[in-house]
């Protein structure tokens, strides 16, 4: 588990990151969004044992990030993709994986087996022995997401893994992440990718300075804009509004061309009493289905776009 107790961070007087309350279970996929400056990135730093925390502490698998036997235990179970790749150029992917994998002390045996599976999965093995200075930024980022996987850690932190790739490439790392998901490792993503995050994590966290909400899209959804439904009729009329507005469990009613979009507590309950009032007067109803908020539109919600 990974949990943050006040977490936050300081740099000469600036707050990076004020009070973090989160809890994430084992195995559960958490993406974290937020506009750049938000303190995503210096949060994965503090959770990585990369820099020190101003207030408060968080905890990887029950160890003290502030206690620095833990932190080498802490950085020994997790795998980071950081910002910028950080890889020895003038070295090919294969040896550059060889030598991390060496660091976090994987045996050889292990490593050639790990590492030829990774670039295989990445599509890199033809061009394992090339210099990865001459590979492109999105080759090199899929190198460095390899370097973090190596030594099969418990705990991934990935920030931007997919800011530099094409889409077909994007797509196998997001199918990569989706098998991790699988075999119960814990992924923790920085992302502005809002469909990346919506199709990889369990959970969002919506980050500016300060945690502005946590939860899954549906929640999150339910939670800032109500739950609501669309009847599609043959034909509106001004009593048909008329009508559901002054039913006591209608919450709002709204007319988009032939639809009207109704928000109620409990659209199970309440629903079909409101297509029995519609048939009832003459209404021909053609179908009934939820209303679907975007991750984009809670996204904006939150951070004041909209």
């Amino acid at each position: 588990m990974i949990e943050t107790v006040g977490l936050g961070r300081r740099f000469e007087g600036t707050v990076a990151v004020e009070d973090l309350n989160l809890s994430i279970k084992d195995g559960e996929a958490f993406a974290f969004l937020g506009p750049n400056g938000a303190g995503k990135t210096t949060t994965v730093r503090m959770l990585c044992c990369l820099i020190a925390p101003t207030t408060g502490t968080a905890y990887i698998n029950k160890l003290d990030l502030r206690d620095a036997e833990s932190q080498l235990k802490i950085r020994q179970s997790i795998g980071l993709l950081p910002e910028n790749p950080g890889l020895y150029e003038s070295l090919g992917a294969y040896r550059n994986l060889d030598f991390f994998a060496r660091l976090y002390g994987v045996s050889a045996k292990d490593r050639e087996k790990r590492i030829t599976e990774l670039l295989k999965t990445l599509n890199l093995w033809d061009r394992r022995e090339e210099a990865v200075g001459k590979f492109s930024k999105g080759m090199k980022q899929k190198v460095a997401i390899a370097r973090a996987l190596v030594h099969e850690p418990e705990y991934i932190f990935l920030d931007e893994p997919t800011a530099a790739l094409d889409p077909e490439a994007a797509k196998t790392v997001r199918d990569f992440l989706l098998e991790l998901k699988k075999e119960g490792r814990t992924i923790f993503l920085n992302t502005h990718n809002l469909d990346e995050a919506q199709r990889v994590c369990d959970r969002i966290g919506v980050l500016r300075t300060r945690l502005l909400a946590v939860g899954t899209p549906d929640e999150l959804a339910s939670r800032f804009f109500g739950r609501a439904t669309l009847f599609q009729l043959r034909e509106v009329r001004p009593e048909h509004l008329q009508a559901l507005r002054s039913m006591p469990n209608v919450l709002d009613v709204r007319q988009e061309d032939s639809s009207l979009i109704v928000q109620v507590s409990d659209p199970k309950h309440d629903n079909p009493a409101i297509v029995s009032r519609l048939v009832a007067m003459g209404a021909e109803v053609s179908y009934v289905e939820e209303v679907k908020r975007s991750l984009e539109d809670i996204y904006l919600k939150l951070v004041g776009g909209g």
